[in-house]
């Protein structure tokens, strides 16, 4: 009994610490640029930095009372994104270690742009940043038949968003999605 009350008092201290938090969606492999501009946001609104990763090969199955989260895999033959999670850690330590900014990581599970949303409501996030997509057709198809995580984010929820661009730009002459 005392050891839960401890943990539900580190939940609840972890909360607090993470109150008006800037939330930074990122996936292995994104461009640091993501990561440093959610950073320089979180400072110039002197707010925690949520670095978070979405296992979209995973789905909640349930939510304990205390806040627990219990999740399956979509496909019991494919393999999950469990080490995803500490990629997002090591390149985020990586592209922060000039910057004096403290951060937590978090892994959710699901759809993204859900994922995140429920997530900016329990700690009342001030801001949500996340990267584009990069370009080429699987990109594309993806993006078509998904669409994009910062679409639904901005259609489903209240704060603002911040999309930062990753790569070059699409030349304005240019189709951004080719037939």
């Amino acid at each position: 009994m005392a050891d839960e009350a401890s943990e539900l008092a580190n939940d609840e201290a972890a909360h607090t610490e993470l109150h008006g938090a800037v939330i930074a969606g990122i996936v292995p492999g994104e461009p640091a640029r993501v990561v440093k501009e959610a950073a320089r946001y979180a400072k110039v609104l002197g707010a925690p930095l949520l670095v978070v990763h979405v296992d979209v090969t995973r789905f909640v199955t349930y939510e304990d009372p205390d806040g627990y989260v219990h999740s399956a895999p979509i496909d019991m033959n494919i393999g999950g994104g469990e080490g995803d999670l500490e990629i997002v850690k090591a390149e985020t330590t990586k592209a922060l270690e000039s910057h004096d900014v403290s951060w937590t990581a978090r892994q959710l599970v699901g759809d993204p742009a859900i994922a995140i949303k429920h997530l900016a409501d329990e700690v009342d996030a001030r801001l949500i940043v996340v990267g584009t997509r990069k370009h080429g057709i699987g990109e594309s198809i993806r993006e078509f038949f998904t669409g994009s995580v910062a679409a639904r984010l901005a259609h489903r929820q209240h704060r603002p968003i911040l999309v930062v661009p990753l790569g070059e730009p699409v030349a304005d002459d240019e189709e951004i999605w080719p037939a």
